[in-house]
């Protein structure tokens, strides 16, 4: 069996710090295969806020991948986040996008953070063509007995009993191009709820599972983190809520 953490919207500048020892604790007692953080590390993209990120994660004693969210690009400096908008990552840098295979599954980064949009909000997700491209492609090269997870920030498809909304482009359109190539489940966060909701498209079946937040910034749930378990082929997923 391979057991793998999902936790999501760390927000430092905002954490929650009860949360953060616990989620740490829990790391550490039992040492899952891998932890999959869907983005949102900072609050305001700060290099303070980055730092603290880089420190609680290097202390995680077993394998981290991490998604940039959008709250991750610079959000005082326009100059920046048009040019160098991932510039103030730093040592996180090195767990960004980073694919990892275990024994039973492969976890493919899938990036959906836009340094600018023709849309007034730009949290909202974005799928390009490349970073669908490189996705599918990692897929097609992985283990044919592998699951397949793809992690991304945002969720592909809205869910409407959700508090919050991603909004993502092309991102119907990306999960059918998931499935298709034999991705099993996204992975996500940004709307700091956890959900997790099958979908069939064309005749190919995945899973969209999102992560609540370990910031002061709830919504509907306590902090919170997923528990995903691949045994057999199959993957089963157990929301862990802060007591």
């Amino acid at each position: 069996m391979t057991r793998l953490f999902h936790v999501s919207d760390l927000h430092f500048g905002r954490a929650d710090q009860d949360a953060l020892d616990w989620f740490a604790a829990t790391v550490a007692g039992e040492r899952p295969d891998a932890v999959i953080c869907t983005g949102d590390l900072t609050m305001r993209a700060r290099s303070a806020e980055f730092e603290a990120a880089a420190r609680y994660l290097e202390a995680l004693p077993v394998p981290v991948t991490v998604e940039p969210g959008n709250h991750d690009l610079p959000y005082f400096n326009p100059l920046e986040r048009m040019f160098r908008p991932y510039r103030r990552f730093g040592r996180v840098e090195k767990m960004v996008e980073k694919p990892l295979e275990l024994p039973s599954v492969t976890i493919v980064p899938l990036r959906t953070t836009a340094r600018a949009q023709l849309r007034r909000n730009w949290s909202w997700g974005v799928v390009s063509e490349s970073s669908l491209r490189r996705a599918v492609e990692m897929i097609a090269a992985s283990d044919k007995g592998h699951v397949k997870i793809v992690a991304a920030h945002h969720p592909l498809v809205d869910r409407p009993e959700l508090q919050s909304r991603a909004k993502t482009k092309g991102g119907l359109a990306a999960l059918k191009a998931l499935a298709e190539a034999g991705a099993h489940a996204v992975l996500s966060g940004h709307v700091h709820d956890p959900f997790d909701v099958d979908h069939t498209l064309c005749g190919s079946a995945i899973r969209m599972i999102g992560a609540g937040t370990l910031s002061e910034r709830l919504r509907a749930t306590r902090p919170s983190f997923n528990e995903i378990r691949v045994m057999d082929g199959t993957l089963s997923v157990m929301v862990r809520t802060i007591g």
